[in-house]
């Protein structure tokens, strides 16, 4: 599922700034921030789109 790919794929992106952000970088931390509500949004599309599959009959 195209959805899930995408949000595996912006959790392993915001590994680095969250270790920067761990090690005091500020700017890191705001990216990190900004990153997590994307990935909010996106683990929300991912729901949607299982919900869809299950309400669609089976092929």
């Amino acid at each position: 599922m195209e959805e899930y790919e995408k949000l595996k794929h912006m959790v392993e992106q915001a590994a680095d700034d969250v270790a920067k952000a761990i090690g005091g970088n500020k700017a890191a931390g705001t990216r990190v921030r900004k990153t997590m509500q994307d990935i909010k949004n996106a683990a929300q599309d991912v729901r949607k789109r299982i919900l869809e599959l299950r309400s669609e009959p089976p092929k």
